[in-house]
């Protein structure tokens, strides 16, 4: 079995791109904040990372579903995962919600 050296550069480079053209669309979407999250966050990215972003807007949809708003609209031209979070959910899970501690360990939010 052959092994394809270079994948996970190439993977990061995708993911990067992929971020800089999501996060620029973001504000037109009613995103107040958002953070890089995940492996991309992290500098460990592999072959099979997918592109994590964490986004702050106030919606009435429930939780499983609003992440289906980004994706319509954005259309990710990679693996992407978009954990949504209401302002209020935002400043109580700051704290505790493990992902989002994570991310904020790792990177500043970014305000739009």
């Amino acid at each position: 079995m052959s092994m394809m050296f270079g994948f996970a550069a190439q993977r990061q480079r995708q993911l990067e791109e992929e971020f800089v053209r999501i996060s620029s669309e973001l504000a037109n979407l009613g995103v107040e904040r958002f953070i890089l999250a995940g492996d991309l966050a992290r500098d460990t990215v592999g072959a099979a990372s997918e592109l994590e972003i964490i986004v702050v807007r106030q919606m009435d949809e429930a939780p499983a579903r609003r992440s289906d708003f980004f994706v319509s609209h954005l259309r990710p031209k990679v693996g992407t995962r978009i954990h949504v979070f209401t302002p209020d959910e935002y400043a109580l899970a700051a704290e505790t919600h493990p992902l989002l501690r994570e991310a904020l360990s790792l990177n500043d939010p970014i305000d739009v």
